[in-house]
C-alpha cells in the first residue's frame, strides 16, 4: 500500500498537518493540542484500515485478472460493497464471459478448419489417386484410342480438382470478409441468361431441355457477378440431377414484398434425410453414387445470404427437385 506514490505524498502531507494542528493547540492550550493529536490518529486509523481493505479487494481482483489471463476455469468474480469496485468487477466479469465466449468461437472454428481441411485432403485425394491409376495405365496401354480415353479422362479430373479449389478459394474469402459486393440493379432475365450460357453445350449432349419463364425489365439488387456464380452452381447441380433427356424449368415470380427465382429439375429429387444438410460443406448426399464435392451448394447459400436473400431446396410435388432464391424489395 505505502508503495503507492498517491499514499506517499498524502502520508507526508497529513503528517504535516498533524504537526501544524499540534502547534496550533499549543498555542492556544495544552488540551486543544491533545485533542488534535488524537483526531489526527484516529483520522489517520480509520484511513488506513479503510484503504486497506481496498487494497485487499483491489489484490484480489488483480489476482481474477491474472487467472483469466491464464485461462482459467471457473472464475468467480465476488461482488464488492463499494460503488467503484463493484463497477469494476462487473465490467470485469463481463469481460470474462466475453472472453470465454471468444474462445469458444475460436475452438469452434479450429475444430471446423481441421475437419474442413481433412474433407478438402480427402476430396482432392480422389482424384489423385484416380490419376496415378490412369497414368500407370497409359503408360502401359500401346492401343491410341485407349491413350485418347485416358487423357481424356485425365483432363476430366484436373477441371474437377481446378472447379474444387477455385471453389475453396471463393468460399474462404467470403468467409474472411474480403469481398465487397456490388449493389447494382441486375436484370433477372439477363442474369439467367449469363448463368445458363456456360452449361448449353452440356445440356445439348445430354440433351436436356431448358425452359425459361422472366418477365421483362424484373430486377434485383446485388452483384450481378456473384449472383451468376451462385446461380451457376445451381444449375450445375440441376443438370448433374436431369440426367439425359431431361428438363429443366426456370420461373421468375415479382411480387410487391419479393422476387422469387425458382429452378425445377427433372430428376429423382432429394432423400428426405438430406434435405436439412443440402447447404452444408462437403456434403455429397446418403447416395453413394451422389456426384460433386458438397462445394457448390454452400458457396451459393453464401453469396445469396451475404446479398440479404434467402435460399432454400425441397422436393417438386410432381417430381424432382426445386431450388428457390428469394430477394425481398
Amino acid at each position: 500500500m505505502f508503495r503507492n506514490k498517491e499514499i506517499q505524498k498524502f502520508t507526508v502531507i497529513f503528517i504535516m498537518i498533524t504537526i501544524a494542528s499540534i502547534g496550533a493547540g499549543l498555542a492556544i492550550h495544552p488540551a486543544a493540542a491533545v485533542l488534535a493529536l488524537i483526531c489526527a490518529v484516529l483520522f489517520g486509523t480509520a484511513f488506513f484500515i479503510f484503504t486497506k481493505a481496498r487494497y485487499k479487494s483491489i489484490a484480489r481482483i488483480s489476482e481474477q485478472i491474472d487467472l483469466i489471463l491464464h485461462n482459467a476455469d471457473r472464475i468467480y468474480v465476488s461482488e464488492a460493497e463499494e460503488g467503484e469496485l463493484s463497477i469494476l468487477q462487473s465490467e470485469i466479469t463481463k469481460m470474462t464471459l466475453r472472453i470465454r465466449e471468444q474462445n469458444s468461437s475460436l475452438k469452434r472454428e479450429k475444430e471446423h478448419l481441421a475437419d474442413s481441411l481433412a474433407d478438402v485432403a480427402h476430396q482432392l485425394r480422389t482424384p489423385l489417386t484416380s490419376m496415378n491409376l490412369i497414368l500407370s495405365l497409359l503408360a502401359e496401354t500401346p492401343d491410341e484410342e485407349e491413350r485418347k480415353d485416358f487423357l481424356r479422362e485425365s483432363e476430366e479430373m484436373l477441371m474437377q480438382m481446378d472447379w474444387l479449389i477455385t471453389s475453396l478459394l471463393k468460399l474462404s474469402r467470403l468467409d474472411a470478409g474480403v469481398i465487397v459486393f456490388n449493389k447494382e440493379q441486375v436484370d433477372v432475365k439477363d442474369l439467367i441468361h449469363t448463368s445458363v450460357h456456360p452449361f448449353l453445350i452440356s445440356m445439348d449432349i445430354h440433351n436436356i431441355t431448358l425452359k425459361t419463364t422472366v418477365p421483362e425489365n424484373v430486377t434485383i439488387t446485388g452483384d450481378s457477378n456473384w449472383l451468376s456464380e451462385a446461380v451457376k452452381n445451381i444449375l450445375k447441380n440441376s443438370i448433374e440431377n436431369a440426367g439425359d433427356n431431361g428438363l429443366i424449368e426456370i420461373n421468375c415470380e415479382d411480387t410487391p414484398l419479393f422476387t422469387e427465382i425458382t429452378i425445377h429439375d427433372s430428376g429423382r429429387g432429394f432423400e428426405k434425410e438430406d434435405l436439412p444438410r443440402l447447404f452444408n460443406r462437403f456434403y455429397r448426399g446418403k447416395n453413394s453414387d451422389a456426384a460433386g464435392y458438397g462445394i457448390g451448394l454452400a458457396l451459393c447459400k453464401t453469396i445469396i445470404m451475404r446479398q440479404n436473400g434467402i435460399i432454400a431446396a425441397k422436393n417438386h410435388p410432381k417430381g424432382g427437385a426445386v431450388f428457390m432464391i428469394r430477394f425481398p424489395k
